[in-house]
């Protein structure tokens, strides 16, 4: 059963060299075990979605620059996500403020060609789906 995802969840890009958290702020004044729950629209680069280590993704700009002037050596540059849209599918059943909840079977996209994905979800409760 997928998770609701809450503040402090740990992500993971398949592009980064580390995890990342998931920050929901408390604008939705929706919690689930003392912490915000997440919906899609919690995808805001740098607000919600943190970096994750190091890019090594070609797609970016900065990786494929550094990796041109190292003679087509890989050489990952700092992760700063880019993420244009939101989490996908969300929750075909609960919402948050009229917004599909966030569960841990979605995924989001970053526009250096990166698949975001939630590795743990932030607290244990399954719901409804």
């Amino acid at each position: 059963m997928p998770r609701l995802v809450v503040n402090t969840a740990k992500t993971q890009c398949t592009m980064g060299t580390a995890p990342g958290t998931l920050t929901v702020l408390p604008v939705h004044m929706a919690f689930c075990n003392n912490q915000p729950a997440a919906t899609i629209m919690d995808h805001i680069p740098m607000t919600n979605i943190m970096p994750f280590g190091m890019c090594t993704s070609l797609a970016n700009p900065a990786v494929a620059a550094a990796t041109a002037a190292a003679l087509g050596v890989l050489t990952p540059q700092p992760c700063i996500p880019a993420t244009t849209s939101p989490w996908t599918p969300g929750s075909p059943t609960i919402s948050i403020a009229n917004l599909k909840a966030l569960n841990d079977i979605s995924i989001c996209n970053c526009m250096w060609a990166g698949v975001i994905k939630i590795v743990d979800p932030g607290q244990t409760d399954t719901f409804d789906d």
